[in-house]
Order: C-alpha cells, then structure tokens, then sequence
C-alpha cells in the first residue's frame, strides 16, 4: 500500500545523501525535507564516502557534473554498495554530450545502481540507442517505452525508472504505469531533480525499489496536482508544491494514485 510507504518515510526519516545538482540542490533539501525525510549534501571526495556509509540512501544527480564530482560519486557509491545501502542514479542530460554519456557509464560500471532514473532519451541513451537528448529535455524515442525500461533493467540488473507524462518503472519482471502528476510540474526547473530525492525516500525503507519508486512518483505527482489547484503560475505553484507534500496523508494518497501494475 502506497500509504504504508509514505507512513514509513515519516516515521522512519531515512537519511538520504546526495552528491546532486548545483541548480535545484536547495529544492532538492526541501523537497526531502517536506516529504519528512531528513536530507544531507556531501559532495567533497573526502567524506562522500564516509557519509554514504551512514546513509538510507544514496542519489547521484549528474546534472551539473565535473570528472571530479563523478569520483566522488563512485567513492560514495562503492561505500554504499559495502553497506547494501541503495543508490540512485538520475542520469540528467545524458545524450546531450559525450562527457555525459561517459560519465554515466562509468558510474554504472564502477558501482552497483539500485535505481536508473531519467527521461525517455536519457534512458535509451544508456540503454545503447542512438538518441539525442536537447540539453535536459527529452527528445522522441521510437520504442515502446515499457519494453525499454524493461529490458534495460534486466541488461543493468536495476531497477529502471523513465520519467514523462506517464511514469514508466520496470525491475524486469514488473512493469508499473504511474499516471499522477500535473502539466505545472514541467513550468518550474527542479521537479525531476526533486522526484530522484523522493525516490530515494522511499527506497531508503522499502526493498522492493521498483514498487517504492513508482509510488514516490504517485506521491509526488499527487502534490503537483493538488498545488496546480491554487496556483496562478510558476512562482506561486512551487510554493504550493512544497505546502501540499508536507500536507500529503494516507486519505490523500489512497483516493488519488493511479498506478497500474503489469
């Protein structure tokens, strides 16, 4: 049940560690913080492992990254993969540049990623399409969309998670179609940043990552599409955001999902 999950993040608040995005760092530590995890940002090499160590969680945002953030990224990662601890990786603007793309795959093949999150583009990018991503936008993918998550995890042996109007999460066995969220949720720079945060949330109580991603997302959409309510634009809808994922509770999350399981 979603509303077990998101009891669990309130009760239990998983520490969840970031080496993250320089733009939407600020909206990521609040975000965590509203959905009643506690959130923390070390990103120096030399106590990104250390940190890991005593993390629920671990997210790795490539968004706005250097070749020595990525060592400090698998640093943490490989601390993290000694404690079983989950990591997160939010493959932002992959297919934008070759730097991207191979700072990424290094990531994955140095380190165990529990969690692949990103965009349609992105996620055939490392999937091994020739696709282009514009910036951090996602561009067409001609491919059915479930069967890419779903082989990619399996080919990764993680948990895939593909981003858009509609949610796509797949472990290789399961496929989940969440279908929450708000077309506002796309006005404001930081919501796919935010939702990577959330889902290491979620992952930092749940073991099933694929389920505890999918209902993150519902979760997340849920406060999207409850904020877009009283929002007059971009400015007043962020603030909304914030208000409603702190206001989130079980009725809310029970009477809104729409996840489907396949």
């Amino acid at each position: 049940m979603i509303s077990e999950i998101f009891g669990k993040v309130r009760s239990n608040k998983p520490l969840v560690h970031h080496i993250t995005n320089w733009v939407t760092i600020y909206d990521c530590a609040n975000m965590t913080r509203a959905f009643g995890a506690l959130p923390v940002m070390a990103h120096a090499k030399e106590e990104s492992a250390d940190m890991a160590a005593i993390a629920s969680s671990l997210v790795l945002n490539i968004g706005t990254l250097t070749p020595e953030l990525i060592d400090s990224m698998i640093a943490a990662g490989k601390s993290a993969n000694k404690k079983n601890i989950p990591v997160v990786l939010d493959a932002v603007g992959v297919g934008a540049t070759k730097l991207r793309d191979n700072e990424a795959l290094r990531i994955l093949k140095e380190i165990k990623v529990d969690i692949i999150k990103g965009n349609a583009s992105e996620i055939a990018k490392l999937a091994g399409m020739n696709v282009t991503t514009r910036g951090v936008e996602s561009t067409e993918v001609e491919a059915n969309l479930a069967d890419l998550a779903k082989d990619f995890a399996n080919k990764a042996n993680s948990t895939v998670v593909i981003t858009g109007k509609q949610d796509i999460i797949s472990d290789g066995k399961k496929v989940y179609l969440v279908n929450n969220g708000h077309q506002m949720m796309g006005s404001i720079v930081g919501t796919g940043c935010m939702a990577a945060s959330i889902i290491g949330a979620f992952a930092g109580v749940e073991k099933d990552y694929a389920k505890a991603s999918a209902y993150a997302l519902a979760s997340f959409g849920i406060a999207g599409e409850l904020a877009a309510q009283n929002s007059k634009g971009p400015g007043t809808f962020k603030e909304n955001l914030y208000d409603e994922a702190f206001n989130l509770d079980a009725k809310k999350l029970t009477q809104m999902a729409k996840i489907e399981e396949h």
